[in-house]
């Protein structure tokens, strides 16, 4: 039987990978934790449905492309099949609601975590991806079956009913809170979920080896991050929570509503991680952690592609984002960047770094770019401990 779950950080050399797939992904219809308004692209606030079925081909096309370049250098890559009741129909639940349609299976970092020979589904905080950890499920128990030394449990699955949101939320957002007010609320990590039971995304952590820094978001609350340092703790590994902040000036992006860890922080290689300028770590701990180990703390280059799209689930449009920083490591030599981001293209590439361009302008609007399709199964290495020099508390 051979070793398949190996995954201990986001650099050592990949041998095995999942990539989701953007057929059935909808506009979600509006809920507690999320809304979309996207008249532009037929989809104003209240309606929903199915992507436009030329986005899903060129989509397609970008990520047979970035399958074969993974392929080539010597990877294995997975598709997941898509399950029936992805395809815009209604969700119900035994706890009374019912959600009108599910989100999509495009971005299978974020509801699985793989972290060693340990695959941890994610709780998720939205009702139209509570049940898309069932696509992964096939793949998933096979691969128990087939690897004596994989470990797969769930967090506790929530009930995600009314009281597990913030009442209003979305309305005050737009229309009665300040700058200032968003701002607070951003430093006291307080968004539209509640404190009523443990919420978390997979794709606000990122993983060091022996640490795994986790992203407290509007994604991920206080009680999801407790949840996650419990148990990594009793695996004996080290969970840190990272906040990061928003800039004040008027020509810079705000971050008042974060969501994921990979377009503000990440590493590429032992020593070396990337931040972004504009949304940059304000846990000084973070800060101290790093430069105690002896790893740097670049600023990423800022995005140069222009997106222009009307229907899309994650980013700026029409405009640049910081999806750009979203990119997925082959090796601690070799990752692969969106082509279109030629700043950060270049300044990877002066950092030594192989660089792969993957155009991919055409999946980021079914809600991620490089590292949010993908998830690494195995990577070579064990796990080390990277910051053997620890902050008392952090």
């Amino acid at each position: 039987m051979a070793k398949i779950v190996n995954s201990w950080n986001e650099w050592d050399p990949l041998k095995r990978v999942i990539i989701g797939r953007p057929e059935g992904t909808n506009v979600p219809a509006p809920e507690p934790a999320w809304w979309y308004d996207l008249p532009l692209g037929g989809y104003p606030l209240g309606q929903w449905g199915p992507f436009p079925e030329e986005m899903v081909a060129a989509a397609n096309e970008q990520m047979d492309y970035f399958v074969k370049q993974i392929e080539k250098r010597g990877a294995i890559v997975e598709r997941i099949d898509i399950q029936p009741f992805m395809m815009n129909q209604p969700l119900p639940s035994p706890l009374g609601w019912v959600q009108l349609n599910a989100h999509g299976v495009n971005n299978v970092r974020d509801v699985t975590m793989i972290h060693g020979n340990y695959i941890i589904e994610a709780t998720t905080c939205r009702r139209s991806r509570i049940y898309e950890r069932f696509n992964l499920r096939p793949v998933f128990e096979r691969y128990f079956k087939e690897d004596p030394e994989c470990v797969h449990f769930a967090a506790p699955m929530p009930m995600l009913t009314d009281e597990s949101y913030v009442r209003n939320y979305y309305y005050d957002f737009e229309h009665t809170w300040t700058d200032e007010d968003k701002r607070e609320k951003l430093h006291n990590w307080e968004f539209q979920l509640s404190e009523k039971e443990a919420l978390w995304d997979a794709a606000d952590a990122m993983r060091f080896g022996k640490d795994i820094f986790h992203q407290g978001s509007c994604v991920t609350n206080k009680g999801g991050m407790d949840w996650l340092k419990r148990m990594c703790s009793a695996l004996g590994l080290r969970l840190h929570h990272v906040l990061f902040d928003t800039p004040k000036e008027k020509d810079k992006p705000d971050n008042y509503h974060p969501w994921h860890i990979d377009v503000n922080l990440v590493p590429l290689r032992p020593g070396l991680c990337m931040y972004n300028p504009d949304w940059s770590p304000r846990t000084k701990e973070l800060w101290d952690l790093f430069k105690q180990n002896d790893w740097e703390l670049i600023p990423a280059a800022r995005p140069t592609r222009v997106h222009k799209n009307k229907v899309y689930l994650t980013g700026l449009y029409e405009g640049k984002s910081w999806i750009s920083m979203n990119t997925f490591s082959i090796d601690p030599k070799t990752v692969c960047v969106e082509a279109g981001e030629t700043a950060y293209c270049e300044q990877l590439d002066k950092l030594g770094f192989e660089v792969v361009p993957i155009p991919y302008e055409k999946v980021i609007p079914f809600g991620g770019a490089l590292h949010c399709t993908t998830l690494d199964v195995y990577r070579e290495g064990g796990c080390e401990d990277y910051f053997p020099k620890q902050i008392p508390g952090y």
